[in-house]
């Protein structure tokens, strides 16, 4: 996951917001922050997060930093790029992925270009983002340019000596939102960043929409088609923050939405609601309301020190976080029936052995999974999250089924069939789980109050 964000501020000296607006995003990657400004001249700062906070890391730097528009992204890879070009020195941030970044790049290769930013022993992506970019007679056509060659879903930002080009992918995969204040603009991929630093939604852009924002406002560039609009459904049900909204849709109410489509279509009598914090806790609450009992904490995550352990891109670091980070309290455990609330269920690995495991350690009567989402079926093709259909536990339980791998899977994507019923039953078996049931795909997208035509429900069907 990432999350790109910049600022035009009407003041000389921009650091202030871009740093918060960097640290409302924290929450999208683990891996790189990075920000770059543009004053007298250009600068870019890039920190390895996954050890430490981002703010923690920028701190130090705070006050050299000097310019009055700056832009910045959380990552999987090292951002922002720092380019010079025909078109003058400029910076750029993405969010997304490119599926067919190898022919891509062969392509480039064919034509004596060369790559120079390294990534997890590939090419950066968002270097190939602005090799593509480059390739035609200015900003804006390059990146109409962009979106025609590549598979997959980027969001951009670009940084001029001028002003700030803002982009929205051409299915609106991610969320891109303009904010105005007092003292100047913002764009964010999260708009929780905006209150706190007051300022107000002015434009949310449209797939495919180009705009550019100076100190004087925003122009648009080139007109976004809003009937392409495919947004992300796990934005709402686990990577985006509770005060989001993508949309106008807020995040924290479709949550709970989702818990109460799954209390009113459960006849279980359990003692209480429980979530897996931070993101199941919402569907909990949820959850609780619609089946009138009580709301607990049975396990509580120790924020300061442990972000997302799904995030991670080691297993031996995964597991560590999902260990340390979650501390049970018996009191609360002890003989009772808990109904405990996850947004998905990815690798499943966590879950069973330092969430369950803990619950049963400290005496727990019964443990009930709920899941907010469908199993997914299906790695992301449009933002880095899995990468191999083999590291989702719903194939896991499809190849011990079936004895074998299979190619059609739909069987088990229906919930109406006897094989999706074996194959939650294996993953709750796996689990350890007194029961298991996940969230009807239809009750999932009533909870969000979208049209279905309007969302990418790829990871659970298959299907753009």
């Amino acid at each position: 996951m990432s999350g790109i964000f910049g600022v035009i501020s009407k003041n000389k000296r921009c650091m202030n917001q871009l740093f918060y607006l960097g640290d409302y995003h924290s929450h999208l990657g683990t891996q790189f922050g990075g920000v770059a400004l543009s004053g007298r001249k250009m600068t870019r700062k890039i920190h390895n997060i996954s050890s430490s906070q981002f703010k923690s890391k920028l701190l130090d730097e705070y006050s050299s930093l000097e310019g009055n528009k700056g832009i910045g992204a959380i990552s999987y890879e090292e951002q922002p790029l720092y380019v010079k070009s025909r078109f003058g020195d400029f910076c750029l941030v993405i969010n997304g992925w490119v599926n067919n970044w190898k022919p891509l790049s062969r392509e480039l290769f064919s034509k004596n270009f060369s790559f120079s930013e390294i990534s997890n022993s590939r090419i950066n992506i968002c270097e190939l983002v602005s090799k593509l970019i480059l390739q035609k007679g200015s900003l804006v056509k390059g990146i109409e340019y962009m979106y025609s060659k590549i598979e997959g879903s980027i969001s951009l930002l670009i940084l001029t000596k001028k002003g700030i080009y803002a982009s929205r992918d051409k299915y609106g995969t991610s969320s891109l939102v303009v904010g105005k204040s007092k003292n100047g603009f913002a764009v964010v991929t999260e708009t929780a960043a905006f209150p706190n630093l007051d300022f107000k939604i002015e434009k949310e852009l449209l797939p495919g929409e180009v705009v550019f924002i100076n100190k004087n406002g925003l122009q648009q560039k080139k007109k976004g088609v809003k009937k392409n609009l495919k947004i992300c459904a796990f934005s709402w049900i686990y990577t985006g923050f509770p005060a989001s909204c993508y949309e106008g849709v807020n995040t924290e109410k479709v949550r709970q939405n989702c818990g109460r489509c799954l209390a009113l279509a459960d006849k279980i009598k359990p003692d209480l609601a429980a979530g897996v914090p931070d993101s199941g806790t919402a569907h909990a609450i949820g959850y609780a309301l619609g089946k009138s009992i009580p709301f607990c904490r049975p396990l509580v995550k120790y924020t300061p020190g442990y972000g997302r352990s799904y995030l991670p891109s080691s297993q031996s670091i995964r597991n560590l976080v999902a260990k340390m980070k979650l501390i049970p309290i018996k009191e609360v455990i002890k003989k009772k029936k808990i109904v405990l609330c996850e947004d998905s269920i990815v690798r499943g690995t966590q879950l069973k052995n330092y969430t369950l495991t803990k619950l049963w350690e400290n005496k727990a009567k019964q443990v009930h999974v709920r899941v907010a989402c469908p199993p997914l079926m299906f790695p992301c093709i449009f933002n880095y999250s899995t990468r191999t259909k083999k590291e989702l536990v719903a194939r896991r339980a499809i190849k011990a089924i079936e004895k074998k791998e299979i190619k059609d899977v739909s069987q088990y994507i229906d919930d109406k069939s006897p094989k999706y019923d074996k194959m939650v039953s294996w993953i709750a078996k796996d689990l350890g789980a007194t029961s298991l049931k996940y969230q009807k795909i239809d009750d999932m997208v009533s909870a969000i109050g979208l049209p279905k035509d309007k969302l990418c429900l790829y990871c659970w069907t298959g299907k753009r």
